[in-house]
């Protein structure tokens, strides 16, 4: 009984820092990484306080009782954290009018993970569903020339940037594009597209697909580039005069700090508040799965339809999307930015350049 007494304290004392080091404002991937589980870190939190009860019941320890409080304030902060995106929650971006079933716009978004073989896997989702736009990450020569061949015909309008360090981007649409530009904020090598996409009836919206680099050993050990790359996008987005779509692999989970600010400062925001999750990584460990994959829109649209598709082969699920214009039932949940917020982002962004 000693001996899992002290392990639990041990194990208590490591929840607690983990639940501690995200808030600590420093870039570096092990403070960050932190930030990714929470529904994980509900459960253990909960498992930790049952463990600790259970050794405190058979003899009071002033530590235990501490780190059953400790966690039982954990609790409430992580239902905090989790509960934005539950059903129950209230949706930030609203359902389309009845009226309006059919979406102006309909998205695929997917890492297709560059060294992923399965190509007729996602071609055949994307003949399947028919999206308006197609966009996709981790795409070198390979890629392109199977998607390409497999459904290009369907999308006359392409922006072909693939590239064979993990960062390649495609995007297809039936939409007419206008004003495309391939930008590398940040990082040469890691590139973003900027576009106006106009419809059939004459409207136009600005999109932006972003992949900044992950914040983790092998690749950039800190989050410095990624939160720039977000929220100098932030700022254009707040900036725009059209309405605005963000989408990608933002390598960053929804309800990030980082996140956050990017909702403040650009006024977008996210359909899945209010529905769901819709983890997309890691696609083969059922355990082990975070919202990676980001569509956020600005509050002139409403959700037709909102969902993760099944497996491509790759280690993460597809994301799609239905959204509407409808300026008369504007959205009124936008996430106030304070000036605190405004000058961290200006840090963050210099600290980059």
């Amino acid at each position: 009984m000693e001996i899992l007494a002290y392990i639990l304290r041990i194990l208590n004392g490591l929840f607690i820092i983990s639940l501690i080091l995200p808030h600590i404002n420093n870039d570096h991937w092990t403070f960050r990484v932190f930030e990714f589980p929470r529904l994980q870190k509900l459960v253990i939190a909960i498992i930790l306080i049952i463990g600790t009860a259970f050794i405190l019941l058979n003899k009071f320890n002033y530590w235990d009782a501490a780190f059953i409080l400790a966690n039982l304030i954990g609790v409430g902060y992580l239902i905090g954290q989790i509960f934005p995106f539950l059903p129950i929650a209230s949706k930030q971006v609203m359902d389309v009018n009845e009226k309006h079933m059919q979406a102006d716009l309909s998205l695929l978004v997917n890492n297709v993970y560059q060294y992923n073989e399965d190509f007729d896997k996602l071609i055949a989702l994307v003949i399947e569903n028919k999206p308006d736009m197609v966009m996709l990450v981790e795409t070198d020569k390979k890629w392109k020339d199977k998607c390409v061949e497999g459904f290009g015909d369907a999308y006359p309008y392409q922006v072909l940037e693939d590239l064979d360090n993990t960062y390649g981007m495609l995007l297809f649409s039936k939409l007419k594009l206008e004003n495309t530009n391939v930008r590398y904020i940040i990082k040469e090598g890691i590139p973003s597209i900027k576009t106006d996409v106009v419809f059939k009836d004459g409207r136009r919206i600005r999109f932006y697909g972003l992949h900044p680099e992950p914040p983790v050993p092998s690749e950039n050990p800190k989050s410095t580039a990624r939160d720039a790359e977000i929220l100098k996008v932030a700022k254009e987005v707040c900036e725009d005069e059209l309405p605005c779509l963000i989408a990608g692999d933002l390598n960053d989970v929804a309800w990030s700090f980082t996140t956050e600010l990017f909702l403040k400062t650009s006024g977008a925001l996210d359909p899945r508040r209010g529905r769901g999750f819709f983890n997309t990584f890691h696609a083969s460990y059922s355990l082990l799965r975070w919202p990676l994959d980001h569509i956020f829109c600005t509050k002139e649209f409403c959700v037709n339809f909102i969902d993760r598709l099944s497996y491509t082969g790759s280690d993460h699920f597809p994301m799609f999307v239905g959204l509407s214009i409808e300026n008369g039932r504007n959205n009124d949940q936008e996430l106030e930015q304070t000036e605190e917020d405004e000058k961290l982002t200006d840090e963050k962004i210099e600290k980059a350049e």
